[in-house]
């Protein structure tokens, strides 16, 4: 493991996270829509892997196979819900939870999105993506040994993740397609098991990014990334502001509440 220039990395990869979001801010600004970083969310961490791969390889550092998988799958995720995203955003106004922010502003409003929103995702992208990162810079087999183990865990985890990410948000676009279905809760598919599989998804996909950097205790070191991703999708800032918003909005989601798991997929209850 290149300490050195994991190090190097980081800081690198630090700056271009806060100049993406700046930049975001600014645009966001000037448009006078906020919920555009969710777009640069997930592309954001793509650009994090690319950068690092590009510098490992500069370096001649760790293992090229691990690092291409690692970007491969990381472009995948990013990718997929960047574009998803943008799509259901299109014709849609700002996002409620940014607005909401927006209005507490006791000074500029603008500032004090920066620094709420802007530098707080900033610092989350740079912090969640630290096992990709150091994936660039792991020498040693990908494919043989303990490490084949671990790899093979990473990639189905990851595969598992983007199945019930991918999946959910299908099940879902199609739920609301359906005039007959405005004002009802989803209850179908993927949904009948997890009241937010894209949730529980992208929790499986930054494990298994995570696993795929196991094999070494240099990738242990950062298993808190997936674990605040995880608290973040589960109990922070993802599914409760969700549900705060369905509880008032949707007919028959008590009922759906008390029946359905809340994250981990597991049949639903008999009530």
């Amino acid at each position: 493991m290149d300490w050195t220039g994991f190090g190097l990395n980081a800081a690198v990869t630090l700056g271009v996270t806060w100049v993406l979001l700046t930049l975001t801010w600014a645009v966001a600004v000037r448009i006078g829509r906020h919920s555009i970083v969710d777009v640069v969310w997930g592309s954001g961490f793509v650009v994090v892997a690319a950068v690092s791969l590009l510098l490992a390889r500069a370096q001649d550092a760790g293992t090229a196979g691990r690092g291409w998988l690692v970007l491969a799958l990381t472009a995948a995720w990013g990718i997929r819900l960047a574009v998803h995203i943008a799509r259901r955003s299109i014709g849609a106004g700002e996002d409620p939870r940014y607005a909401e922010i927006q209005d507490r502003a006791t000074g500029s409003p603008a500032a004090h999105m920066y620094r709420r929103v802007y530098l707080t995702q900033a610092a989350a992208l740079w912090f969640v993506s630290l096992p990709v990162q150091v994936a660039m810079y792991q020498d040693g087999a990908l494919w043989s040994g303990a490490s084949l183990v671990v790899t093979i865990l990473g990639v189905l985890a990851w595969g598992t993740g983007l199945f019930f990410e991918a999946v959910g948000d299908w099940q879902l676009e199609r739920f609301k397609a359906d005039p007959a279905n405005r004002g009802k809760v989803n209850d179908r598919g993927l949904w009948r098991y997890t009241r937010h599989p894209n949730y529980f998804g992208d929790a499986c996909v930054w494990w298994g990014l995570f696993l795929l950097t196991a094999g070494h205790w240099s990738g242990l070191v950062f298993v808190l990334s997936p674990v605040v991703m995880t608290w973040t999708l589960a109990r922070g800032t993802g599914a409760p502001l969700t549900e705060k918003r369905m509880a008032s909005s949707r007919q028959g989601y008590a009922e759906y509440v008390a029946r359905t798991s809340g994250f981990l997929p597991r049949p639903p209850k008999k009530t």
